[in-house]
């Protein structure tokens, strides 16, 4: 692998070396197909999360044989869709130095995103594994994930890499980690770094209910650091606290430059400078909805970052997701870049 001093010595025009630099849960995702009763027999509750500890992700791996086993988390999924792209992209994780951490070093930068996070220390950290998620997926497309984040709730300060903010057009970071407070305030961290270099700063508020749970520091940070939202309908709302769409996004135009939401079958809604644009979902036959808001943003990403208008930034989020969701998986069957003449 080549070091980040080399891949520094590609110049461009703008000086920009990447694209897309995303921090996030590093997690290894194991999908696994199974019927609607394995999920009743086995206390889960159909198309939830449900974070679990390390003896538990151990259980359940052992009742079944995993389909696939891939890099994951949501923005290191983005990052790594958009990658596929042709975009460049750069990721910033924590994984424990053990198999499952190695097998997603592997993986990412085989997909041609840049990882140069180091492994955490087992000093002090030993019961911590890398963290995976299993999800279950039932013959109508449905997803439920039993999440053991594990190392990954180390991301600290330190683990902010300077070099890699300050060369990217944008830095993307994933509100499912602004659970831990060390995470917290290494956002805060590299939304200062970005922003001292003259780059944005976009956040993807990931979940309704973790939203909720740190509600006045996600309205601080979208209101003082953050020049792109990325969320869904329920999780706009409540970053609002209200169930009125209309509402929402009105105040989230006035917290943030851009806002992106997703609507399921609605389409999806961007409102930027001052202007209004509603984007259609493209139809599909639902297989797996696993990694469909991934997708999404890193179609978005990709477009933004290659000065496409907004509309035509959300048609590619939504032919992206629509394929996604298509088959198993969350991530493209195919060539994106040639498929479609990007």
């Amino acid at each position: 692998m080549r070091s980040f001093r080399e891949i520094l010595g590609r110049k461009q025009t703008d000086d920009t070396e990447f694209d897309i630099v995303g921090i996030g849960n590093a997690i290894v995702d194991i999908l696994v197909q199974v019927d609607s009763n394995f999920l009743e027999q086995h206390g889960m509750v159909p198309g939830t999360m449900a974070l679990i500890d390390g003896h538990r992700a151990k259980e359940l791996k052992s009742l079944v044989k995993p389909e696939k086993q891939m890099s994951g988390g949501s923005v290191a999924n983005t990052c790594f869709v958009a990658a596929l792209m042709g975009a460049k992209a750069a990721y910033l994780g924590k994984v424990a130095d053990d198999s499952l951490g190695k097998n997603f070093a592997e993986d990412i930068r085989q997909g041609g995103v840049y990882f140069p996070s180091q492994p955490l220390k087992a000093k002090g950290n030993a019961d911590l594994l890398t963290a995976r998620s299993i999800i279950f997926v039932t013959p109508d497309g449905q997803r439920t994930m039993n999440t053991y984040l594990g190392a990954c709730t180390q991301f600290k300060p330190k683990d902010v890499i300077e070099e890699v903010i300050s060369a990217a057009k944008v830095t993307f970071l994933e509100g499912y980690l602004f659970d831990g407070e060390l995470a917290q305030r290494a956002f805060y961290q590299a939304a200062d770094m970005a922003h001292k270099a003259g780059k944005k700063v976009a956040l993807s508020l990931s979940d309704a209910f973790c939203v909720q749970r740190h509600l006045a520091a996600f309205k601080d940070f979208v209101s003082t650091r953050v020049d792109m939202v990325f969320a869904n309908e329920h999780e706009i709302c409540a970053l609002y606290e209200t169930e009125d769409f209309e509402v929402a996004i009105v105040q989230a135009a006035k917290d943030a430059p851009i806002v992106v939401v997703t609507r399921g079958e609605k389409g999806s809604v961007i409102v930027a400078e001052n202007e209004r644009v509603e984007v259609a979902c493209v139809p599909t036959v639902v297989v797996d909805t696993t990694g469909a808001g991934d997708a999404y943003v890193a179609g978005f990403l990709a477009g933004w970052t290659t000065d496409r208008t907004y509309a035509e930034c959300g048609r590619l989020g939504s032919v992206v997701a629509s394929e996604v969701i298509s088959h198993f998986g969350a991530r493209p069957l195919p060539e994106l870049k040639e498929v479609m003449n990007f």
